[in-house]
């Protein structure tokens, strides 16, 4: 990606550091940080034109030598003859891939920086309680978080990033990897209550775990049924708080979708029958063994949404787990869509889709299961997952074939604005790609040595 002037808050925060002695403190290393994963987005051309790519609106077929038209944050056309105004940057695709902003449907990114400190986790409540509806993930998103850069250059522009923890875990959120607050960042709030059909989380059987799910959602419909009552305490005794019962409002009413962890065939099958009793909107995520109710799936038009390289059985819910789990669905009907299921990797979305491909889903299917299919799943496809007129301006622009590993993202746009290429890793590259040239060669990687300090 082409280096913008926006990225220079960052490169001084961290030249300041290089040329810094030894003893730099840690509180001015993550102040150099904070400056790198707030560096504001460059001020974007009023009208900016993407020419000569081939497009891949995902809504329809590719385009070849196709425009890409973006003003005020939104696509305004797309198409081989799209008239350029007078005075709109340009950006030359000729040769490259043009795509949607990829979409990660299960990430944790901004509520977690270091996974094995406490601190810095802020996806789950520190609570025995297995049902936290009411717990929001907005007030914990960290705009600062150093992962958000790296993972926006790897294509991906907009992400859900929701709870962990507990039978049902509480609400994530949509969000543009783009934006100096929580507010400039938000996509949709509150966008998908977060369950897991785990015999663990409900302290016992799998029966227990029905059991909870199904006590949870009738005491929801009860508690609205009887507000009056149990305000007064003249109600019975409900099986959640009651700002847990008010979030489930949504997820009964079919508003929210309920994202339920489920790997097993036999418990895919169990969920399926609570959503369809409870007439709830329904999305399988893990589905690790969710080949073998395909035909399930896809006459409830359940989207599932998976890691594509999840072949092994680490325990007794993975041992239908197979490669080709997402082109069995996608061949039954069922709306796949691919994950990272990560915080720090999540710039690697384009590389699992790409593994999908490789065991049998078709391309097309693997674009969708990155883009629009996400999208759908999680409410947000009338402004995202394709390229379309009307729609918010995340566009990439690909070396090559976006599920390649030599493939690099050139050009990535959020809201129509491209982002900066910088990131703490990209820092660091350039802070040690010169070493001190007084030191031994074996340390620095010249003539005679190897750069690794063994000779």
């Amino acid at each position: 990606m082409r280096r913008t002037e926006s990225a220079a808050p960052a490169a001084r925060a961290w030249a300041g550091l290089r040329a810094a002695p030894a003893a730099t403190t840690a509180l001015a290393t993550l102040a150099a940080l904070a400056a790198l994963a707030t560096a504001p987005a460059p001020t974007a051309a009023q009208t900016v034109a993407i020419t000569g790519g081939t497009v891949h609106p995902v809504s329809g077929p590719p385009l070849e030598g196709a425009t890409v038209l973006v003003r005020d944050g939104k696509i305004v056309a797309v198409g081989k003859d799209v008239r350029v105004p007078e005075g709109a940057r340009r950006i030359d695709a000729t040769g490259k891939v043009v795509t949607p902003g990829l979409v990660d449907a299960s990430t944790t990114i901004g509520l977690v920086e270091v996974g094995a400190v406490g601190d810095t986790r802020d996806y789950a409540v520190s609570s025995d309680d297995p049902i936290t509806a009411a717990f929001d993930v907005v007030d914990g998103i960290n705009p600062a978080s150093t992962l958000i850069p790296i993972n926006r250059l790897g294509g991906v522009t907009t992400v859900l990033t929701a709870p962990r923890g507990g039978l049902i875990a509480g609400r994530g959120a949509v969000i543009d990897l783009a934006g100096s607050t929580v507010a400039e960042m938000l996509v949709k709030p509150r966008a998908a209550m977060l369950a897991s059909y785990d015999a663990g989380e409900a302290g016992g059987a799998r029966g227990e775990a029905s059991l909870r799910l199904r006590e949870a959602l009738d005491d929801g419909r009860f508690w609205k049924a009887h507000r009056g009552a149990f305000d007064r305490g003249a109600s019975r005794s409900l099986a959640a708080s009651r700002l847990d019962l008010e979030a489930l409002q949504p997820v009964l009413d079919g508003s929210m979708p309920l994202v339920v962890h489920a790997d097993r065939a036999s418990d895919i099958s169990a969920v399926l029958r609570i959503a369809r009793d409870y007439g709830l909107r329904l999305v399988i995520t893990g589905g690790a063994e969710a080949w073998r109710v395909a035909g399930q799936l896809a006459s409830a038009r359940v989207p599932v949404v998976l890691e594509p390289l999840t072949d092994a059985p680490t325990d007794f819910s993975h041992l239908g787990a197979r490669f080709d789990n997402a082109a069995l669905l996608a061949e039954a009907g069922v709306p796949v869509v691919i994950s990272t299921f990560d915080a720090h990797n999540v710039r690697n979305l384009a590389f699992e889709a790409g593994n999908a491909v490789r065991f049998g889903l078709p391309w097309e299917a693997a674009l969708r299961a990155v883009t629009l299919e996400p999208a759908r799943a999680l409410g947000i496809d009338e402004r995202y997952g394709s390229l379309e007129p009307g729609k918010v301006a995340d566009v990439v622009v690909w070396s090559g074939d976006p599920f390649e590993l030599s493939t690099e993202p050139e050009t990535v746009m959020i809201r129509g604005r491209i982002v900066p290429d910088a990131s703490r890793q990209k820092s660091l590259l350039e802070r040690y790609r010169s070493l001190d040239p007084d030191r031994p060669p074996e340390y620095r990687g010249g003539e005679g040595g190897d750069g690794t300090g063994g000779g």
